[in-house]
């Protein structure tokens, strides 16, 4: 039983990486392995989760909602912005005050910073961050890092190189945070005026992680044991901008000659052209490995909430 993570989320919101420390994230990484290896088929037996995305998703709603029915929950909910009362001008407090009073905890996606924060002052439910803007993505973190700790059998000791949007993607920012707990170096490769945000520079010089930015990302590949990539956001760009300032940071497979044996490709999806599509058929590639650990990581986050006692058996 880890017992250590279950009593602090047992019933919390899950708004940010900020909640979790290094031992919590090693427990919990323990409880997504075994979810993955046995599963819990009535861990949400009886319960209702609404499931309210006012913006796009695929795999994060779509990993939601196969999560809960696989712990023996049920789903409500919406997957855009068209289908709900905020058309209509209703603000996301009484939103929020009205589903908390129909389910049992409230998965939340929306496109304003700091929303899930909000959701949370005024639902009697627990509210569980599913992407508020370029802020954070917790889940999505806790999926990667059980990715990372899977395909490398560590935390610790490793290479991060990071590519693209470090500016807006909230699944870095989170990352970055995330990894700050454990013994890591980063490699930064981003586009002029896409680089990482300065206050997240400040936090690894404050914990004194080591990073290097590079602008060159091949030169970059023979020393990351991961490459985290992330698709830059052509909707923030106009058509003449975007190729000019994607194409140097295209990841094609003959970059990947010097590349580590273990070195594995991260990637939160979807992908445009980032990851040409012959890196799929290579050993490195992981994306699709990971995106398949979103279920699993979201199963256990799930239990964990709603359960104040969850017994995972004895895991090596």
């Amino acid at each position: 039983m880890f017992s250590n993570i279950q009593n602090q989320l047992f019933n919390n919101h899950i708004l940010s990486l900020s909640q979790f420390d290094r031992m919590m994230l090693e427990d919990l990484i323990q409880a997504i392995l075994y979810m993955k290896t046995h599963g819990m088929p009535n861990a949400l037996s009886g319960k209702v989760i609404g499931s309210c995305f006012m913006e796009p998703s695929t795999r994060t709603r779509l990993s939601f909602d196969v999560a809960i029915k696989r712990l023996g929950g049920h789903v409500i909910g919406f997957d855009n912005n068209e289908n709900t009362s905020s058309r209509k001008g209703e603000s996301l407090s009484d939103m929020m005050c009205v589903i908390s009073s129909y389910v049992d905890a409230i998965i939340l996606r929306h496109p304003k910073e700091g929303s899930a924060y909000l959701a949370s002052q005024l639902s009697s439910v627990p509210i569980i961050n599913a992407g508020d803007g370029s802020n954070q993505h917790p889940t999505q973190t806790v999926l990667d890092l059980f990715s990372i700790y899977e395909s490398q059998n560590t935390l610790d000791g490793l290479t991060i190189l990071c590519v693209g949007d470090l500016k807006y993607g909230r699944t870095v920012h989170s990352l970055i945070h995330a990894l700050s707990y454990f013994k890591v170096q980063f490699i930064f490769v981003a586009p002029e005026g896409l680089q990482l945000p300065q206050y997240l520079i400040e936090d690894l010089d404050h914990n004194h992680i080591a990073y290097e930015v590079y602008s060159h990302l091949e030169k970059a590949i023979p020393q990351a044991d991961i490459i985290y990539m992330t698709r830059i956001q052509q909707e923030r760009l106009d058509d003449t901008e975007y190729q000019y300032l994607v194409t140097p940071y295209l990841l094609k497979k003959a970059m990947l000659k010097k590349a580590k044996s273990n070195m594995k490709i991260l990637h939160p999806l979807p992908r445009l052209n980032e990851i040409e599509l012959a890196i799929d058929h290579t050993p490195f590639a992981y994306y699709f490995q990971q995106a398949t650990n979103g279920m699993y990581a979201r199963m256990a986050l799930l239990t964990l909430l709603l359960n104040k006692q969850a017994h995972w058996g004895t895991l090596t």
